[in-house]
């Protein structure tokens, strides 16, 4: 009897636990139910409405207990809604439907657009037992779909003004090299003309004397006196030099236009040694304190690509390897171009300390920097990546075994 009892006890101690799972587990499902910013429909295989949640239900304005064992039909509000329920959710009751919209009806007759899914719910045997049916208002949706398409808009504008940001940043370290290169035959130019007003005015006299009846003794002395013949010897050379500075000065500004280009996406064969030297000569004349650079190239490497935009690659390396090296004595950096399985690869290599193995990986992320605050924009070496991953080429930095960082640059070869 006893045995019995203790049997009697235990089973009901078993019972109240899984009453007791079972209860907690309801309200768990209650309360995840009530909690879903979702709509919840779930009907049985006749389309008979089981359960709904409070999303449901706050927005049809409705009882939830009026809604249960009612056909879903009564739900949609109006006959095109009700027709494509019946072929969408009952016809293909097996199958899964995603993102339809139909008009439910609220409680003061109004129709609220919605966008439904429904899967099909199956017993723990495989038995069909009905659908589970979700879904938001279209309107959240739109909301989600406009807030989610001004952002890109913002995040493109973003990127563009970064860019743009970086550009001004290069252009602004181009000033003084700019102005340095193009003082150089701007003066020359100046000086010749200046020259040749002088030239001019003496050449004036001389004719006006020799027209105006002067003697021939009175000629040849005004030519001793002016040094006709020593200005008519010095007229070509003269010219020329005026013509050779007007040409630098021309070059000097294609090479602002061609720089200037860099948004543009214009592809054509660039010569990387004349970029190179161009861009060292550019940032060479922006920096005070010495700096030497040091370029080798094994024959002439040329790939397709907008020179501009290459050219921007080169200069934010070149004043990279500048400002690593700042505090060094004898700063220097070292470039090697060569060709490397039909690719062309220019290799930076300064004498600066190297970089931090934490920050290796970090260089070429967008705003990552360890200038001080006002040294740039965090961007150079990020837009440069970009650059030359558009270009069909890599760039990789590490520190070389005998010290100093090594920045690759690899670019496809141009077709011969």
């Amino acid at each position: 009897m006893d045995e019995v009892y203790n049997d009697l006890l235990q089973y009901e101690v078993s019972l109240e636990e899984k009453n007791a799972a079972l209860e907690d587990s309801q309200q768990f499902i209650s309360s995840v139910l009530t909690s879903m910013s979702d709509l919840l429909i779930v009907c049985s295989r006749a389309g008979l409405i089981e359960s709904v949640n409070q999303a449901l239900v706050t927005l049809l304005g409705v009882d939830e207990k009026s809604l249960h064992g009612r056909p879903i039909f009564d739900l949609f509000a109006d006959d095109e809604s009700r027709q494509n329920a019946g072929r969408l959710l009952v016809e293909r009751i097996g199958q899964s439907v995603a993102d339809c919209e139909f008009l439910l009806i609220a409680a003061n007759g109004g129709a609220i657009p919605v966008s439904l899914n429904c899967t099909p719910r199956y017993s723990g045997v495989g038995k069909l037992l009905g659908l589970v049916i979700t879904g938001r208002p279209v309107g959240e949706l739109k909301r989600a779909y406009q807030a989610l398409r001004r952002a890109h808009e913002d995040l493109k504008t973003t990127k563009h003004q970064l860019i743009h940001s970086e550009k001004m940043a290069s252009l602004g370290r181009l000033v003084a090299g700019v102005a340095h290169e193009l003082n150089n035959p701007i003066s020359f130019v100046y000086g010749n003309a200046i020259a040749l007003k002088r030239y001019a005015e003496r050449f004036g006299r001389y004719l006006s004397a020799f027209h105006g009846g002067a003697t021939r003794e009175e000629c040849a002395a005004l030519r001793e006196e002016l040094h006709i013949d020593r200005m008519l010897k010095d007229l070509p050379s003269l010219i020329d030099g005026t013509l050779e500075g007007a040409e630098r000065t021309r070059d000097i500004v294609d090479a602002l236009k061609r720089f200037s280009a860099t948004d543009r996406d214009e592809r054509q064969v660039c010569d990387l040694q004349e970029i190179v030297e161009r861009a060292v000569n550019w940032v060479q004349k922006g920096i005070s304190d010495q700096f030497s650079v040091h370029t080798q190239f094994d024959g002439r490497l040329r790939t397709l690509g907008s020179s501009g935009q290459l050219q921007q690659v080169v200069m934010n390396l070149v004043q990279n390897a500048a400002d690593a090296t700042e505090g060094v004595s004898e700063r220097s950096l070292e470039i090697a171009g060569r060709v490397q399985e039909e690719e062309a690869v220019i290799e930076f290599l300064d004498n600066g300390p190297g970089i931090p193995a934490a920050n290796l990986g970090k260089l070429f992320e967008p705003f990552f920097s360890t200038k001080p605050v006002g040294r740039g924009t965090g961007l150079g070496l990020a837009i440069s990546y970009g650059i030359v991953e558009r270009h069909g080429g890599t760039l990789t930095v590490e520190n070389h075994p005998l010290g100093g960082g090594l920045f690759r640059l690899s670019l496809p070869l141009a077709s011969a």
